[in-house]
């Protein structure tokens, strides 16, 4: 009896922890573009990014494992009105892809040479940045929801547009802003991002890449 309550045990255990590594972490639904809309305020002050202080972390799913990389955000700004962002425009340089979690030679290169699609006849599997060598982000609207505060804005990646939300939280220290988002999940394949991935390709077996992408953003401003 105590071997079959320890076996059940742990069965209920890997349950729980599957159900919770399959949990979407604050998932950005990608919606139609939203139309932008002209900053009306007069009095509303540009801040311009700061992109040595600026980042975007991505993490990758498969069943071995994952990988860690980061982007760079190239330029961009926001508009604010007293303490609240009522505009903004970025643009991301994906020929900064990198790899974080593997060393040089241990197929960092190798990797980041596939998302970048910089290898024969592989250039459409990720990203393909001879084609699209920037991605944007517009911002469209800033509002709460419970506790927390969500932006929402148009994400441009390989030419198409789908409008996405995720939470935020901003410093505001006058002449500086830092807005930070949580870890939030898109699914790459609203981008045709879709290499490996099993809802568009039904022969792949466990040698699949998941469509959730996490990202962090960081994006430092200063006022112009």
């Amino acid at each position: 009896m105590k071997k079959n309550f320890v076996k059940i045990t742990a069965i209920a255990a890997v349950a729980v922890l599957a159900s919770c590594k399959s949990e979407p972490k604050n998932q950005a639904a990608a919606e139609e573009a939203v139309a932008i809309e002209e900053v009306a305020d007069a009095a509303a002050v540009t801040y311009s990014a700061d992109p040595a202080n600026s980042v975007i972390e991505w993490k990758g799913f498969k069943p071995t494992g994952t990988h860690t990389g980061t982007l760079s955000i190239s330029e961009g700004n926001f508009q604010m009105s007293g303490d609240e962002i009522v505009g903004g425009e970025f643009t991301i340089d994906m020929n900064t892809i990198t790899v974080t979690d593997l060393e040089a030679g241990d197929g960092k290169e190798d990797l980041e040479a596939h998302l970048k699609g910089t290898v024969e006849e592989k250039q459409d599997h990720f990203f393909n940045v001879e084609e699209f060598p920037t991605a944007t982000f517009e911002v469209t609207g800033v509002k709460t929801e419970g506790e927390k505060t969500m932006m929402e804005g148009n994400l441009t990646i390989k030419g198409i547009t789908k409008n996405i939300s995720f939470p935020v939280q901003m410093q505001n220290n006058g002449d500086m802003i830092e807005v930070s988002s949580e870890a939030f999940n898109i699914d790459r394949t609203q981008w045709n991002v879709n290499y490996g991935s099993k809802s568009i390709f039904d022969d792949l077996g466990d040698k699949f890449i998941n469509d959730e992408i996490e990202l962090s953003i960081k994006v430092a401003a200063n006022k112009a």
